[in-house]
């Protein structure tokens, strides 16, 4: 026991009890720390990032560029975010044909969504920008349907149209037709604000107005048994309406005037 603790007295125990309390600290943050996890992540994202260049550098870099600074032939992709690249690939107005018009349409996919991913990872890692909208965003739980047609009706009505059919803009231009388009990329072209669009940034339209806007699209273009304000003439609104007017209201008068004066001129002859 007098040998036990004279070792405990011995100047350089203290030392060794700290250095074993180190060891032990260390062990046990090596066994329970998440650091494995966290690197596995980053691994997951480098390698995503990895095969989203090799898909740019084949079929993209020709017109934005090697790095996405952009060229003659395509704007900067530096700083668009991942919900622009998911919206233009996803919807198949990217890659673009050779030959363009005024305006880049809707058209067959090319890439998977895996690739459209990595893809979008790729273009996200050149400069932070808006990020692909999450089910909860556009889902249609806890959406006003109401408001969102008012909202739809300030915005974007103009362009297109009352019930989004479309319709035509300047020198060749359109606005699409919001039917049948999937609630993401309603939500990814509001953020982007693609081509001729307009973008709706959080500061003009928050995500739960954006929300409501998806719902009222649904709602009105949606399956629908019967049309509540009768026949909808294709949805075009007052051009539409006005012209069948014209052709069919004004051309029943005429042939009516016609049948009265035959009718009066006949009875003068009699």
């Amino acid at each position: 026991m007098k040998k036990l603790s004279a070792r405990r007295r011995h100047p350089l125990a203290a030392v060794v009890v700290l250095l074993l309390a180190l060891a032990a600290t260390g062990g046990l943050y090596a066994v329970f720390a998440p650091a494995s996890k966290a690197q596995a992540d980053d691994s997951a994202q480098s390698l995503t990032i990895k095969e989203g260049k090799k898909l740019y550098e084949v079929g993209c870099a020709s017109c934005h560029g090697t790095g996405g600074q952009g060229s003659s032939d395509g704007p900067s992709l530096v700083g668009v975010g991942a919900a622009a690249v998911d919206f233009q690939v996803g919807t198949g107005r990217m890659p673009a044909a050779t030959s363009q018009g005024a305006q880049v349409p809707r058209k067959k996919v090319v890439y998977n969504q895996t690739q459209i991913d990595q893809l979008a990872a790729y273009i996200s890692s050149l400069g932070a920008g808006p990020s692909v909208p999450t089910k909860d965003q556009y889902g249609p739980d806890g959406a006003d349907i109401a408001k969102g047609g008012e909202l739809f009706r300030t915005n974007c009505a103009q362009c297109h149209n009352f019930t989004g059919k479309g319709g035509a803009l300047t020198q060749g231009k359109f606005a699409p037709s919001l039917e049948g388009v999937a609630p993401k990329h309603i939500y990814e072209a509001m953020q982007t604000g693609p081509q001729n669009m307009p973008s709706f940034p959080d500061t003009t339209l928050s995500s739960k107005n954006k929300k409501d806007i998806i719902a009222y699209l649904n709602a009105v273009n949606g399956d629908k048994t019967e049309n509540p304000g009768g026949l909808e003439l294709g949805g075009l609104g007052p051009v539409s309406e006005g012209l069948f007017g014209w052709i069919f209201g004004l051309g029943a008068l005429i042939v009516v005037a016609v049948w009265v004066a035959a009718r009066t001129a006949k009875a003068k002859k009699s």
